[in-house]
């Protein structure tokens, strides 16, 4: 099977992008991580499919794979790609996209001078929908990782999020805690481990573990769950700058009950074409 596709980075998370409305697609985990792999394929943290929408008044459904193979339900950084590669394919002239995920509708935005804004919706508290195994709803839970506590706020963007905060992100032991808390077992679907460093109440430094991928340059739904978390710590008040290794992005959140909007870059590195067996 030959495919076209486009390589796309959004703050060097990086991806690989598929157009499935106009040619046939079949992909299986092995393709996937054959695709994803740096070394024998074409190297990406996740693999974006863009399908046609599967109801009324959305105009694309949008699939997301892990470099592991496995399919999850949000990725931020990959919805501002998403929206360029279907502006820049000449697949929609809107600016403004609804979108189906296996989480729910978003609906990204092209602006003028070439960001994209994400209505990333409601962020996602409860316990049980995250999922997160605890019987608190409190804020600030502690999570056991071997021998040590670790205070976190769970919030899922779509996707399960354990954000931490830490005194420098440069020196914070993301190898070593982001693998013991993404397969921690209070997170039944696994978790994408933040650890943020708040510079003060409109910036902080943030670093993610992502589940099935690794750390990554940037993360969006993990800068999205981190400025809700701050927030909701009393830590950060919005708008945020979240400098992550990658660049920055720019989170607003207005509160409980209400969605988060993320904008930042979208950028298209190259097209081609690969022979999968």
């Amino acid at each position: 099977m030959r495919l076209s596709f486009t390589k796309m980075h959004g703050l060097g998370n990086d991806f690989v992008v598929i157009d499935a409305t106009t040619q046939t697609v079949d992909l299986s985990p092995e393709r996937v991580r054959f695709l994803a792999d740096r070394h024998f394929g074409v190297g990406c943290d996740q693999l974006l499919v863009v399908e046609p929408a599967t109801q009324p008044g959305v105009d694309f459904r949008y699939r997301i794979f892990n470099a592991d193979g496995g399919e999850v339900e949000q990725c931020g950084n990959g919805a501002r790609c998403f929206v360029r590669f279907v502006h820049d394919q000449g697949l929609t002239g809107k600016r403004k996209i609804r979108v189906e995920t296996r989480s729910g509708i978003i609906e990204p935005r092209l602006e003028d001078d070439g960001q994209v804004t994400v209505d990333m919706g409601v962020p996602v508290l409860d316990p049980a929908r995250i999922p997160f195994d605890s019987a608190s709803d409190a804020v600030v839970q502690p999570l056991q990782v071997g021998d040590e506590a670790v205070p976190v706020t769970a919030v899922s963007m779509g996707n399960p999020h354990a954000v931490q905060v830490v005194a420098d992100v440069d020196s914070a032991p993301v190898e070593l805690l982001g693998p013991a808390i993404e397969s921690h077992p209070r997170f039944p679907a696994r978790v994408n481990a933040g650890f943020m460093q708040v510079v003060d109440a409109h910036t902080i430094r943030l670093r993610v573990y992502e589940r099935g991928a690794g750390e990554t340059l940037a993360c969006g739904t993990g800068a999205c769950a981190a400025v809700v978390a701050g927030i909701l710590r009393g830590l950060l008040d919005s708008p945020v700058r979240v400098e992550t290794r990658g660049g920055p992005l720019s989170i607003a959140w207005a509160g409980r009950g209400e969605p988060v909007l993320m904008t930042g870059p979208a950028v298209s590195v190259f097209d081609a074409q690969i022979e999968l067996d």
